[in-house]
């Protein structure tokens, strides 16, 4: 019976939550980022946002919710578009979309409406 493992205990896996962050979070959005794509950018300020996605209709609308929020929030930036798979593993993201900000994954997954990206952007000190 050792042959097909029946009998021995099974080791329970842990169960941790995918995160794109590597922080530990839950897996759709990440409690804290940093600037790393604006190295002489203040504390709170935001240089670019990127939706990556693979084209479809869910990734088209988040791309348009994101740039609703950006534009209720009053930034002077515009949302960039990302469909190439290339760029997109890089940034070590297997589920689409994904809402990319300062070159920091922080949510994915899932489209979050225009209000959640604004909710989501003030829980991260933008």
């Amino acid at each position: 019976m050792a042959l097909f493992n029946f009998g021995k205990k099974k080791e329970e896996e842990k169960k941790t939550p995918a995160c794109a962050c590597s922080c530990g979070c839950a897996a759709s959005e990440a409690e804290s980022i940093t600037n790393d794509c604006c190295p002489d950018l203040k504390e709170g300020e935001i240089c670019c946002i990127k939706v990556l996605g693979a084209g479809c209709k869910s990734c088209h609308e988040q791309f348009e919710y994101t740039k609703q929020a950006i534009k209720d929030m009053g930034l002077d930036l515009e949302a960039e578009y990302i469909t190439d798979m290339q760029k997109i593993m890089e940034y070590g993201v297997m589920s689409m979309p994904a809402l990319v900000v300062n070159e920091k994954v922080v949510a994915m997954s899932k489209v979050l409406k225009a209000a959640d990206v604004v909710a989501l952007l003030h829980k991260l000190g933008f």
